[in-house]
């Protein structure tokens, strides 16, 4: 019998439509002799959709009209089942009903892959692909990020978090970040990825619309040193917090003074049609020594156990050519076209590297499963409030 996967992309994000891509590349190259997958459409709203159209990425031309032609469902846990139910139910005739084995969220930024939606699908009981609630929330807050990793001495670059009462005087604020860093500095919404709302500042006036930018997307921002000769590496690890292994390394190019959501996403579509992170220009492998290599690979994977990541994820360095410093930048724990083409080159295939994560998807839940979350007590037998004002227990 195959395993039903339930594949779930879109969701309420700024980088929307790049997760939509994503998750129909991987909907393609799952393996259909193993699997019976169920794409599942996430609107701005988080509202869930299913229907013959929802696995088309033509079909996203015309969102309005997709919905229109498709079924908004719901997912319930029945007896122990988890199904995707149709919403609002038919008083008569045949509701449509879908009993589903795992969930494979393919989501990004914040809202879904930020702990929001792997808290739902954890509180549902369904096995879900990729990390968990904390190691989700951690990578994606990176501030936190940078504090769990530091007691771990994997080197990051230091900052300051700056939140909306800092902002009401921007005189102050800039005038803070310039006496703790100077110039260049990087703003940071704290929560975000794919590079939205991330923006180089060399003067004061570059500072200022980099803050106001930033605080477009987040209630935080973080800004740190910006390395003026930076060199990007990127590398995915595969695995969980007890096991893992890195993939290729690659070198992302870029048109400015670090990689844009226009350099992810748009500037290498061709006819008009974006293939996500897997069109990005980059060099594979990345022009390292065999050390600097290694040493990126093993960084990768220290990073990816300390956070508690599971799945795959795609961890983004930062190397100072003035000094040859390697940095860690910030982790992807959900990839853009989920890093596949960092795996292809070590001879793991798209299908097999999907086919791994539902593995460890259903390893963590048997894991899990022989762990107790119930403690037998008699307490509730003695409860009592102790009249109108009530007493404690």
């Amino acid at each position: 019998m195959k395993t039903k996967v339930a594949m779930m992309f879109g969701g309420k994000s700024v980088e929307h439509e790049v997760s939509v891509i994503s998750g129909i590349q991987a909907l393609m190259n799952m393996d259909t002799e193993k699997y019976e997958v169920i794409p599942v459409y996430l609107t701005k709203k988080n509202e869930m959709y299913v229907g013959n159209e929802i696995g088309k990425i033509e079909s996203y031309k015309n969102i309005g009209e997709l919905l229109k032609k498709s079924q908004r469902v719901i997912m319930i846990n029945d007896g122990g089942t988890v199904k995707l139910v149709a919403y609002p139910q038919k008083k008569l005739g045949k509701n449509l009903e879908i009993a589903i084995d795992v969930a494979f969220p393919v989501v990004h930024g914040t809202n879904v892959e930020d702990g929001a939606f792997q808290g739902y699908l954890k509180t549902l009981g369904i096995p879900f692909v990729g990390c968990d609630v904390t190691a989700s929330a951690i990578g994606m807050d990176k501030y936190i990020m940078k504090t769990v990793l530091k007691e771990n001495n994997i080197p990051v670059l230091d900052a300051k978090l700056y939140t909306l009462s800092d902002y009401k005087d921007m005189d102050l604020l800039t005038k803070k970040i310039e006496e703790t860093f100077g110039y260049p500095v990087i703003v940071k919404p704290v929560n975000l990825g794919s590079s939205v709302g991330i923006n180089v500042a060399k003067d004061r006036n570059e500072l200022v619309a980099a803050i106001d930018d930033g605080f477009k997307y987040a209630t935080k921002v973080l800004v740190e040193h910006a390395i003026t000769k930076l060199r990007e590496i990127n590398c995915s690890v595969l695995g969980d917090e007890n096991d893992a292994e890195a993939s290729e390394c690659e070198e992302p190019l870029h048109t400015k003074d670090i990689l844009s959501y226009e350099d992810k996403y748009v500037s290498n579509a061709k006819g008009g049609a974006s293939k996500g992170m897997a069109s990005v220009s980059r060099k594979i492998p990345a022009d390292l020594t065999p050390e600097k290599r290694e040493e990126v690979r093993d960084m990768a994977v220290r990073a990816f156990k300390a956070l508690g990541c599971n799945g795959v994820s795609r961890i983004d360095f930062m190397i100072d050519e003035e000094n040859g410093k390697l940095y860690f930048n910030e982790i992807n724990t959900i990839p853009g076209s989920l890093s596949f083409y960092l795996w292809e080159p070590l001879g793991v295939k798209y299908p097999v590297l999907l086919d791994r994560m539902v593995n460890l998807a259903l390893k963590r839940s048997r894991i899990e499963g022989n762990l107790t979350f119930t403690f037998d007590t008699n307490i509730l037998d003695n409860a009592g409030f102790g009249g109108s004002k009530g007493s404690k227990l």
